[in-house]
């Protein structure tokens, strides 16, 4: 068989087998942070798509996936819109980076249209998951009334038995979904980094897989996060080289916020040199910065920056603003960085009002929740095109 006879991936193929007994809806205000199915094998192609009740996998012991690391993820949400619409947010961008992913760790790719239309009749299916936000005309309890979505998790294993070291003959491509409440809760808490120097944990490092979403990435770095919690520190803040470098945090990009000589303000970020990953947020805050604020007092770069000048930014005053950015928290801003005994503080003082964390955390949720019309949000229903559609 030739791989011009392979199947791809077809959307309009999709079989449902309804959960019998479904659990009953969980109280959204007890919310702290399905199955779709597609299987994929080097002699046939894309199998049939299905959306079955979650369940226990069954795979072969000696699978790729448990010996040699062939996995890649996305993290993913669905929103829920005030007409009570099921939206995602830019998801062919997610969609594109696990495909990059998947070609790294030489798992199967997928035709990127297919699985939106997939993703969208499972969204479409379980959308009674997706808490609906409340009204408000005072913008009071803004925070408390947003943040609910249904978190997606797109995972794509290598499944072929066998030990011998060679890419994955067949593999499984599947959706999980988990109802989630607003990672702030009442407000944007500032959290604390400490920087850990590449010359004692690497996360990621020039060649590697640091800028795709694999699995392989994130074991190892659970030691330097256990350290710096056991330390008093809420994340890692990664280095890089001799001139220690800052890369990214934990499970966010990094942005910094300078005053220039001349009374502008840089927003500034980490290049995509290969060690970072393209996060779905910094791309969307980088893309905001540019259109609303570059030109009004803003100037915005990617560019390298290490912790000496991060140090004495904030020594001079005039580091302004940190914070991170990613799928889980939207914005998150930063107090103070411990590096080698010491502790940089980021700029703001307790009792000082938020600054461009917050304007962009308010922009990007405006788009989620399709209170701004936005070509980055859009509606389940227009995608969706299977037996799940409009339901």
């Amino acid at each position: 068989m030739t791989s011009t006879t392979l199947a791809a991936l077809d959307a309009s193929k999709l079989r449902i087998i309804r959960n019998t007994n479904p659990l009953e809806l969980p109280n959204p205000d007890n919310l702290q942070f399905g199955k779709n199915v597609t299987e994929w094998s080097e002699s046939h192609g894309w199998h049939e798509p299905q959306i079955l009740p979650y369940g226990n996998l069954s795979v072969d012991p000696t699978a790729g996936v448990f010996n040699y690391a062939f996995e890649c993820f996305e993290g993913m949400k669905a929103y829920k819109d005030a007409q009570g619409r099921a939206r995602l947010f830019r998801p062919e961008v997610n969609i594109a980076r696990l495909n990059e992913s998947a070609a790294r760790v030489a798992l199967p790719t997928f035709d990127s249209t297919a699985f939106l239309t997939l993703l969208s009749d499972f969204v479409a299916i379980e959308s009674r998951h997706i808490p609906a936000i409340k009204a408000s005309t005072d913008g009071i309890n803004r925070l408390s009334i947003r943040g609910y979505s249904l978190y997606l998790r797109p995972v794509l294993v290598g499944t072929n038995p066998g030990l011998s070291v060679s890419p994955p003959t067949s593999a499984l491509l599947y959706v999980v979904a988990c109802p989630v409440g607003s990672y702030f809760q009442a407000s944007l808490k500032a959290i604390t980094l400490e920087a850990v120097s590449s010359s004692k944990w690497v996360r990621a490092w020039p060649g590697g897989s640091g800028c795709h979403k694999v699995g392989a990435n994130y074991a190892p770095s659970m030691v330097a996060e256990a350290w710096v919690r056991q330390r008093g520190s809420d994340q890692v803040l990664w280095l890089f080289g001799e001139d220690n470098l800052l890369t990214e945090v934990g499970t966010m990009n990094l942005f910094i916020v300078l005053r220039q000589p001349d009374g502008d303000r840089e927003l500034l970020t980490p290049p995509l040199d290969g060690t970072i990953l393209p996060g779905v947020n910094r791309d969307s805050v980088l893309k905001l910065a540019r259109e609303r604020l570059e030109g009004h007092g803003w100037v915005v770069r990617e560019r390298s920056i290490s912790m000496s000048e991060l140090e004495s930014a904030s020594e001079a005053g005039n580091l302004e603003e940190v914070f991170g950015t990613g799928t889980a928290a939207i914005v998150s801003p930063i107090d103070s960085i411990r590096w080698e005994g010491r502790t940089i503080s980021c700029g703001l003082s307790p009792v000082q009002e938020l600054g461009v964390a917050t304007k962009m955390r308010d922009w990007i949720q405006d788009i989620q929740y399709g209170e701004e019309e936005h070509e980055w949000s859009v509606l389940v229903d227009d995608l969706a095109k299977g037996p799940g559609a409009k339901l």
